[in-house]
């Protein structure tokens, strides 16, 4: 074929192999009514393939750790849902076998997900999954995953589902290529997370021939089809420049001129603490403390069992900063004892800081844990709250730390697009700004993070987003503040190179892309980056804002 296919790069690094193409499940299974006498039987088997999926997505997460617990955790509590249970009983009892019922109620929950408001219907592709499993199990036939393989290989698919995302080998997953999916898909912060070059979003990835030679870019997105030896040599040549900077780059974040950016780690829970270390983080920038609440859905944790997990995560940085996002509950990380069921969409209603609002004991437990664990720790803690949308909600917050006796800074993220543009309202009740780019660009495109359709508005590179990463950065830098960024837009190196000229303050990532922000950084003046930053605000698309800045970094 000899042609470059372009999609969308989400994880750095390059990988040259065969495609395999992902496994699938028979998914639907026929349409047999059963006798009564065999009603119970279905019914037995039916709860006990449902327990046993989600006791393997649990110990998958486990495995994992991380940020994948969190996600294949969100999993197992979606295979056991009880009114899906309900349906699923319903459709038995009536004379559909276990593998029909189960089938026929995901697909009418399914429906009900898909025509909810994007960020419902982005859990779709998690719920097929969850279904495939449980039918596979009682079909008897081979589960939805990875193929085997003796040799390495790129793995392409239609999407990839957290469960296999989590416990790929990257000895032999060379990279992975998917047709659906978007930079802020949990395929894409998994494969962030293992550090396995990925490319998503790719029109027509389904449709390469298997054992077809591949060349991954995970940088820029692009993906060589049956790559001749000089473009296979070029590609070697680009890794091997690539390894050669990340090896000569290391110490604390700074520009070439010296001007510091401290370079910090986001975490999902202890389990990601020694690869944030041994990436050289000096800090964590963002402590996702969910992990937590999603032991139990059905009540919170403990004040001694968070202060046990929140202190083993700072005793990690000694002398560094360390951030912790509060409870960051609803929408996609809904929590039986806190958010609401009917909401008809999530992500516009009531989650993060409105959830703490409405169950103030909650957010004083979480404070109390975090002022305990903090004690007596040469650690400097931050503690931030999730989607503030104005003064009122970051005066809400300050006032809750004050009545825990927190000793520490109070911050806001900024996800909300009103947080950016009231910024300077916000640091009058608050010590610092977090711009979560992620929800940022969600909320202020009216696009969902997980819908690969979209994708090209969920890009960090499109210049309305810059504009409101300006907005916070400026409004901090007059009034004597910080304004970091923690979502996934810092973990590109050429865009922190360009967040960095806009006034971020500190850039915060996965662990993998540490040594190469830290490269590039290191390759720049400040007055580069921010004629960078200039350059690609002053575009009109995100393609031409990356080549604007790619342009002025580059000198060409």
């Amino acid at each position: 074929m000899d042609a470059t296919l372009q999609g969308v790069g989400v994880s750095h690094g390059v990988a040259i192999g065969e495609v395999r193409h992902m496994g699938s499940a028979a998914l639907e299974p026929p349409a047999e009514q059963i006798p009564a006498e065999e009603v119970s039987r279905e019914l037995g088997r039916a709860q006990q393939a449902v327990e046993a999926v989600a006791a393997d997505l649990t110990a998958r997460g486990q495995l994992a750790g991380g940020e994948a617990q969190a996600v294949l955790e969100a999993q197992a509590m979606m295979a056991q849902d009880p009114e899906l249970m309900t349906d699923v009983e319903r459709r038995i009892t009536v004379g559909s076998t276990a593998a029909r019922g189960v089938y026929d109620a995901f697909a009418s929950y399914r429906a009900l997900l898909a025509g909810a408001g994007d960020y419902l219907a982005g859990r779709v592709a998690d719920l097929d999954d969850v279904r495939n499993r449980i039918v596979a199990r009682l079909l008897g036939v081979p589960m939805p995953g990875v193929p085997d393989s003796d040799s390495p290989y790129v793995l392409v698919a239609r999407d990839l589902a957290p469960a296999d995302t989590a416990l790929l080998d990257p000895t032999l997953v060379l990279g992975f290529v998917t047709e659906e999916g978007g930079p802020t898909s949990h395929s894409a912060i998994l494969a962030r997370a293992l550090g396995v070059p990925a490319v998503v979003a790719l029109p027509g990835a389904c449709e390469l021939p298997e054992a077809t030679l591949v060349g991954v870019d995970g940088s820029t997105g692009a993906v060589l089809v049956d790559p001749d030896a000089d473009a296979r040599d070029a590609l070697e040549t680009i890794a091997a420049e690539r390894k050669a900077a990340l090896s000569a780059a290391s110490g604390p974040g700074a520009t070439s001129d010296g001007h510091k950016v401290p370079l910090l780690a986001n975490v999902g829970g202890p389990a990601d603490v020694s690869a944030a270390v041994a990436a050289g983080a000096e800090g964590v920038g963002l402590f996702r403390t969910e992990f937590l609440f999603l032991e139990d859905s059905a009540q919170t944790p403990t004040v001694q069992r968070q202060t046990e997990a929140y202190r083993e995560v700072l005793q990690a940085f000694p002398e560094g900063r360390v951030v912790v996002r509060v409870l960051d509950a609803g929408a996609d990380k809904p929590l039986d004892f806190l958010t609401p069921a009917d909401e008809p969409n999530p992500a516009l209603g009531v989650r993060g800081l409105r959830t703490l609002v409405d169950h103030p004991e909650v957010l004083h437990e979480q404070l109390t844990a975090l002022a305990r664990a903090a004690e007596g720790l040469p650690v400097y803690l931050e503690v931030m709250a999730p989607m503030v949308a104005d003064r009122a909600d970051a005066r809400a917050f300050a006032d809750a730390c004050r009545a825990a006796d927190l000793t520490a800074k109070f911050g806001a993220m900024v996800e909300i697009p009103s947080a950016a543009l009231r910024a300077r309202a916000l640091l009058q009740e608050v010590e610092f700004l977090s711009l979560g780019t992620n929800d940022l660009a969600q909320y202020a495109f009216a696009a969902d993070r997980q819908v690969g359709a979209v994708s090209r508005l969920q890009d960090p590179w499109q210049p309305a987003l810059l504009d409101l990463v300006a907005l916070s950065a400026e409004s901090a830098m007059a009034e004597g503040k910080s304004c970091g960024v923690c979502g996934e837009a810092a973990s590109d190196p050429l865009l922190a190179c360009v967040l960095t000229g806009l006034g971020v303050t500190s850039l915060s990532m996965g662990a993998s892309a540490l040594p190469y922000v830290r490269a590039t950084l290191a390759k720049h003046t400040l007055a580069q980056c921010e004629r960078a930053a200039a350059a690609a605000r002053a575009t009109d698309s995100a393609e031409e804002a990356r080549a604007a800045a790619h342009a002025v970094l580059s000198g060409e």
